[in-house]
């Protein structure tokens, strides 16, 4: 088994991996991190009270730290938590936070490290390639990162001038600088989407996020079946996009008029009207290419896009369905149910970044937004 790169003194690079339960992918995560090289780095899987073979498998690489992140305190999330564990335990100039569903390209630390000081940006993601399989997958996946694409548009969040910020926490680069700066995860302890609300502080603060789609780098499968998928999106998709009822109804209706104008073109050639089904047919058409157009910034397949046409009625089931978890504040994930359960009430921000990161600053005073 290889080792990382490690020279002495600090790492250049911390890489952070939270695992909870992730025994069918986190063996070829860590070989993939494992086999970069051109920069030093250390490895540090966080085991957040996994119940599979998590742990052992982490355990099995001599090149990795294992820690346990304890019990979870009244206030957080387990990834904030684990995240925060992890950064505490770090000792490298730059912190690499990423999933342990992610596959990392030969050389694709130090590229992603010197596109981020190229760039000089505090905090650099990539958007991962998306490893789709079976109907569910291809239907879906598609349709959701079409619709990131236009909401959170790289050249947008790139922007100092534009209030739009995001990140992908599979692959997120930010400097232990800027990280401690800003507070890190301790500054939104709470939230269930910690990639884009880290984002969006860093870029308060004033510093800049580069951000791209990154099938150079990294590749990751999010989810392993339907019911993974449907708890995952269920918990994201009301907090990435502010309009959820009208967002649904718009992707229903599209599905609708497009199989609508499809099969009424249809009826009207069998019954002998082939003018009237060739204007019919034509509309269908267009239609349909409009929504290719927009489905082809997801960054999949052919074959994948085109099956996107049934994902947009599921599209909109699971933005209602997490709008009304989060109503409810029935939100699962990994075991865990955030928002009723008392376990995550707010904690008052400051006294959480302090508590949290006083390890990593020592007699520093955690900088203010």
């Amino acid at each position: 088994m290889s080792t990382p790169n490690v020279v002495a003194g600090r790492p250049e690079v911390s890489i952070i991996v939270p695992a909870r339960n992730e025994e069918p992918c986190l063996r070829a995560c860590l070989e993939s991190l494992l086999a970069q090289g051109g920069v030093s780095s250390e490895i540090i899987v966080v085991n957040d009270a996994s119940t599979d073979r998590t742990g052992e498998i982490a355990h099995s690489f001599s090149g990795v730290k294992v820690i346990d992140p304890g019990p979870l305190p009244m206030g957080w999330t387990g990834k904030n938590h684990a995240l925060t564990t992890g950064a505490q335990q770090a000792r490298g100039e730059w912190l690499l936070f990423t999933d342990a569903d992610t596959i990392h390209r030969p050389g694709s630390l130090v590229r992603s490290l010197a596109e981020a000081k190229q760039q000089g940006a505090a905090l650099l993601s990539y958007s991962p390639e998306q490893e789709v399989h079976g109907f569910w997958e291809k239907a879906i996946m598609p349709v959701i990162f079409a619709e990131l694409a236009a909401r959170y548009e790289p050249s947008r969040v790139r922007d100092p001038a534009s209030p739009v910020a995001a990140a992908n926490g599979q692959y997120l680069l930010i400097s232990r600088d800027a990280y401690l700066a800003v507070g890190g995860h301790a500054a939104v302890p709470d939230s269930l989407l910690e990639d884009v609300a880290l984002a969006r502080v860093v870029k308060t603060s004033g510093r800049k996020i580069f951000f791209r789609y990154g099938a150079d780098a990294v590749r990751t499968r999010m989810y392993r079946s339907f019911w993974q998928l449907r708890e995952g999106w269920t918990k994201n998709l009301a907090l990435l996009f502010p309009s959820v009822l009208q967002l649904a109804l718009l992707r229903m209706l599209e599905f609708v008029v497009i199989v609508a104008s499809a099969a009424l073109a249809i009826v009207e050639f069998v019954r002998g009207r082939a003018q009237v089904a060739a204007v019919i047919a034509l509309l269908a058409v267009v239609l349909f290419s409009f929504f290719i157009q927009r489905i082809r910034k997801a960054h999949f397949p052919w074959d994948v896009n085109l099956l996107a046409l049934f994902g947009l009625p599921l599209f909109s089931y699971l933005l209602l369905r997490s709008r009304l978890s989060h109503k409810r504040g029935t939100v699962g994930w990994k075991g865990r149910t955030y928002g009723s359960n008392p376990a995550v009430k707010v904690m008052p921000q400051i006294a959480a970044q302090e508590r949290h990161l006083k390890p990593l600053l020592g007699n520093k005073r955690i900088g203010r937004l």
